[in-house]
């Protein structure tokens, strides 16, 4: 009874949630069932119960691949590289935003931040494409400055440079709204209270704003932790060429050319689940390190 009265007197938000619970049902949950063809040789026209069980084959085959190795160590590298570079700067382009006096000039930064998160990944691409290529404009600037001109795509050693850039470029902005949010929810008592102490601007932001964000930004490092092998994998196979494969071959695009590109469902099916067994395995390391550490967690 106490729940029927629970779901009558919020039937609207529970309406309201409906469609984002069937969404995960149905793309998430429901197809993770398909997982066991990692361990069979599945055939489309035997099905899923029909084709042979073969164990572990699929998994052991991987693990003794020649590109094993490099798949993981471009993975693991792109991922650290990200969460180096990335990470950081939306907490520091919050804290800046946070100094702003000048409301309208506030905006107008925010604005022009978060502008590229609405970029679609296609266009983004395009446009690096074009801005190193041979006539775009990075070899332009070099060719003013007297210097030779140079395919940075066609750089191995330059890829992961590029992707993070791109990166920081496209989603700085955006990602520092939680920041922002999080650092209003910060008593202003508190700042008045410091101000009156003396403490300078350095200092408030140092004793108040950064521990009121620590938090957040607990749970925003476990959570991107918990995506370490699923680093951008449309970006990385919209830059990605033959001349580029040493450092931008990851599993989430060697997933796609075995599963979608060769047919080879099984095997990219156990490739997929070891990653996503590692992910897993990352996300509840990081919570309980977190929570060892920060007293702050998912859970």
């Amino acid at each position: 009874m106490r729940i029927r009265r629970e779901l009558a007197r919020g039937r609207c938000l529970y309406l309201m949630l409906l469609p984002v619970l069937l969404f995960y049902i149905l793309f998430h949950y429901l197809p993770m069932g398909g997982a066991v063809i990692a361990f069979k040789a599945y055939k489309p026209l035997k099905g899923i119960f029909g084709s042979p069980w073969i164990g572990f084959d699929n998994f052991l085959e991987f693990f003794r691949s020649v590109y094993f190795v490099r798949l993981l160590l471009n993975t693991v590298l792109l991922s650290l590289c990200t969460l180096l570079f990335a990470f950081p700067v939306p907490i520091i382009l919050a804290l800046l935003f946070n100094e702003l006096r000048n409301r309208k000039l506030k905006r107008t930064v925010q604005t022009l931040s978060y502008l590229p998160h609405f970029i679609s990944t296609v266009v983004v691409c395009g446009m690096i494409v074009d801005f190193l290529s041979s006539a775009g404009a990075y070899n332009a600037v070099r060719a003013l400055l007297g210097l030779p001109p140079r395919l940075v795509l066609l750089d191995a050693g330059a890829f992961r440079g590029v992707y993070v850039l791109s990166e920081v470029w496209q989603e700085c902005g955006w990602n520092s709204i939680i920041y922002l949010a999080a650092i209003t929810g910060i008593d202003a008592q508190i700042y008045e209270a410091a101000l009156v102490d003396g403490a300078g601007r350095f200092q408030r932001l140092l004793h108040i704003t950064l521990p009121g964000l620590a938090a957040t930004i607990a749970v925003l490092l476990v959570l991107h932790l918990g995506r370490t092998m699923s680093v951008g994998f449309e970006k990385v196979l919209l830059l990605q060429n033959p001349m580029n494969y040493e450092t931008s071959d990851i599993i989430s695009t060697y997933i796609y050319q075995r599963g979608i590109q060769m047919m080879d469902f099984s095997y990219s099916t156990a490739i997929g689940l070891f990653n996503n067994v590692i992910n897993c395995v990352l996300l509840v390391s990081a919570n309980a390190a977190s929570r060892k550490l920060t007293d702050y967690g998912i859970w």
